[in-house]
């Protein structure tokens, strides 16, 4: 009888970065995740935007008032964690099937590459060492070994992830230059004081993606540059609305 054997990964699919309301953006990271092949992909946010992390019930009252005056977007990640503003940075999803089981591991894995994309710009980065906590209803008021943060203790890049059957969903968000009117009406607290990165919004997408495609746990399989077709984005549209938030009137 002849030993079966595992049918190789397919190459990570990257996808060009987009800038789309933040329904679209997570209704496509679900969908990617369902297709349990290797993704990776970097976007932004058409409009500033709260996102909730999927177990996250206990929302600020102003966030339902902010979004009701149209301030902000107000949306849930398929994801865990806390609350991220979606402004002045930008987000990454990785889609990684048959990931490592440990958890602490795969962010450690998963985020390799950011710490090599850093430390090229001379701005080295480390995990956090806080304990997460259910108290804080930022993402950025806490940094756990899931995060990554410079030695002065800035939280740069919040992670957070969905398990399904082994498959992972890891999102991040990337801080460049958060508006610190804007986080003070959301978190009324300062955003994290960051060193400025060397690089513009173009060359920082450049220098990310490079490092993504080769240092990924996924790399291995080569990449194909693979965008959304007709048909995937009519599908992808019919799930948009399961991302919304209701606002209590």
């Amino acid at each position: 009888m002849e030993a079966t054997t595992a049918s190789p990964m397919p190459p990570l699919r990257h996808l060009p970065t987009s800038c789309l309301t933040g329904d679209w953006q997570m209704a496509i990271d679900g969908w990617l995740l369902e297709q349990r092949t290797p993704a990776f992909r970097l976007y932004r946010w058409e409009r500033p935007t709260l996102s909730l992390g999927f177990h996250q019930r206990s929302l600020e009252a102003h966030w339902g008032e902010l979004a009701a005056a149209g301030v902000i977007d107000l949306i849930r990640r398929p994801s865990g964690g806390r609350a991220v503003l979606h402004a002045g940075e930008l987000t990454y999803a990785l889609v990684w099937p048959e990931a490592v089981a440990n958890r602490q591991q795969a962010y450690a894995q998963a985020c390799g590459w950011l710490l090599e994309a850093f430390a090229q710009m001379g701005l080295p980065l480390e995990p956090g060492r806080q304990a997460a906590s259910s108290q804080r209803s930022s993402c950025f008021a806490t940094s756990t070994p899931a995060d990554l943060v410079h030695s002065c203790g800035a939280k740069r890049i919040g992670s957070a992830q969905l398990w399904r059957r082994g498959c992972l969903l890891q999102h991040g968000s990337i801080l460049i230059h958060p508006p610190a009117d804007l986080w003070e009406l959301v978190f009324r607290t300062p955003p994290p004081r960051l060193p400025p990165l060397p690089l513009d919004a173009s060359a920082l997408d450049n220098l990310l993606t490079k490092i993504a495609l080769a240092s990924l746990p996924t790399a291995g399989t080569g990449s194909n540059l693979q965008p959304l077709d007709a048909a995937e984005l009519a599908t992808i549209a019919g799930r948009r609305s399961g991302y919304g938030v209701g606002i209590q009137g």
